[in-house]
């Protein structure tokens, strides 16, 4: 009976937070602990789905380390996480027949910029050269040359915002059971293309990028290619390989991957210029709010906690509170001292606190407040799309005027409504919402808001990529840099099975 080895590693970082992330930032479960994903929408669910179905198919089950994306993780807290992973694969590794790797690709840490080649790297070392290593990766990872050479295969996200986690695990598994029957030598084709890209046109049901992704879908679909696809890295990941990549695997066929790859590329590049955020500087944001019926979603893509960002920015709360902004706005900041002083108080109480710059005070310099404390909470929900926890430690929704802010004590991801309804707030019921992520699910708000503003205001995720200060990545990169040029150049990854 074919034994699988599973694994699953994922945070994704920005460079720009100042607060380093630890070991501690993960949630880290053990052997049959992960078996628990069945019927949940993530990669490990997908895939157990497979082997399941397949029938005579021994899964062992090793550990997953998931945090949500923060700052560059500490040397100490990667090397803790980084031996935790490499010994539960070892202590079982011996003992299967081929490994499935679910990775984000996005990861950094002091002294180790490329996390995810590194444990590849580690993992084909004890695995040998002849067993198959399939991994999975989200379309904002960076898969670099050393990730490359280690692997026989991977599939990436097709979707953003993502709701593909099960399907892309799904495809995983089977590519990975193609191979084990097969004695082909799989080709993957890589073409590096220098641009970053954000906004609108990234989402994959409508905008041009989902274009492009369709026709990796196609060559999925029709045989053309075991896997392809194209990651467009997270720009707030300043890493060396940072940048949008092409991939197309085939079976044996080194041509048609090339082929396939470059003429993606090169309809990829004209349209790096749409790929760009629309913003809109906030004080003509709130201007414009001021005349208009609602309800309204303030985008703060800036701050987005799901990018690596701090989740503590109060710049869009305190201008509307300057403005005196008449309508109801609900919104969400990360503030642990706040929120441990109104469950101190409890509910009913008055409290004098600071709201924002609790991380990042530089950035978002405090704002003081007298509010009511409306609800206490444990900050613990589920997120809609994949089901999976948010731990967001002690909260709290403190109301002061027109203004209703859900405070949490810990960064999460905040891409859709949970922890607003979790706190007892529909974004329903409010005329101006603020949402601390670039993009939602079209249902979440888009369908039902009257103007979504995407707003320019600093932050460690600002879509006004050359405002960052990217210091690692290549240059030249569009659009950090003028002038830039491209020339489509693929690279061919070919490992031996013998």
């Amino acid at each position: 009976m074919p034994r699988i080895l599973m694994l699953d590693c994922k945070q994704e970082i920005s460079s720009f937070n100042p607060l380093p992330s630890e070991y501690g930032n993960f949630h880290i479960s053990h052997g049959d602990e992960l078996l628990a994903h069945r019927g949940l929408n993530t990669e490990i669910g997908g895939a157990l789905s497979v082997f399941d179905a397949a029938g005579e198919i021994e899964v062992v089950p090793t550990i997953a380390a998931r945090a949500g994306s923060a700052g560059l993780l500490s040397a100490k807290g990667w090397a803790q996480l980084s031996d935790e992973i490499l010994t539960a694969v070892a202590d079982r590794i011996n003992t299967v027949d081929a490994v499935y790797a679910s990775l984000h690709g996005a990861m950094g840490a002091d002294g180790e910029l490329d996390p995810e080649g590194h444990l590849l790297t580690e993992i084909r070392r004890m695995l040998g050269p002849d067993r198959r290593l399939v991994i999975s990766l989200d379309l904002h990872g960076i898969c670099t040359d050393r990730m490359l050479r280690q692997i026989d295969g991977l599939t990436l996200y097709h979707t953003y915002p993502h709701v593909d986690f099960a399907d892309t695990g799904t495809r995983a598994a089977r590519l990975l059971l193609k191979l084990m029957d097969s004695q082909a030598r799989p080709v993957i084709s890589r073409v590096v293309v220098p641009a970053l890209v954000r906004g609108n046109e990234l989402i994959t049901a409508m905008g041009c990028y989902g274009d492009l992704i369709r026709e990796c879908q196609r060559l999925e679909r029709d045989g053309t290619a075991l896997a392809a696809g194209i990651m467009i890295g997270n720009p707030f990941t300043d890493v060396p390989e940072l940048c949008t990549q092409v991939l197309v695997m085939t079976e044996a066929d080194a041509d048609v991957a090339k082929e396939e790859s470059l003429r993606l590329a090169k309809e990829f590049w004209p349209k790096r210029h749409l790929m760009q955020a629309n913003l809109i500087e906030l004080p003509r944001a709130i201007a414009q709010a001021r005349t208009m019926t609602g309800p309204l979603l303030f985008t703060d893509a800036a701050d987005a906690t799901s990018s690596g960002a701090t989740g503590d920015s109060n710049l869009i709360l305190k201008a509307l509170h300057e403005a005196d902004h008449p309508g109801r706005v609900l919104a969400q900041i990360v503030d642990p001292e706040a929120a441990a002083a109104a469950h101190k108080a409890g509910v009913g109480a008055t409290v004098n606190v600071t709201l924002g710059g609790a991380i990042d005070p530089d950035r978002f310099p405090p704002m003081p407040v007298t509010a009511q404390v409306a609800l206490l909470s444990d900050g613990e929900a589920r997120l809609e799309t994949m089901g999976t926890p948010l731990e967001a430690g002690p909260s709290a929704v403190l109301r002061f005027g027109n203004f209703t802010v859900v405070v949490l004590s810990r960064s999460v991801s905040l891409f859709d409504r949970a922890l607003y309804y979790s706190n007892g707030c529909n974004p329903r019921d409010f005329d101006l919402i603020v949402l601390k992520s670039p993009h939602a699910e079209f249902h979440m708000y888009d369908a039902w808001v009257e103007k979504n503003f995407n707003i320019d205001v600093p932050g460690a995720t600002s879509a006004n990529l050359p405002t960052l200060g990217h210091t690692i990545c290549a240059r030249p990169m569009y659009p950090l840099d003028d002038g830039v040029t491209f020339t489509p150049e693929a690279v061919v990854y070919r490992r031996g099975t013998t």
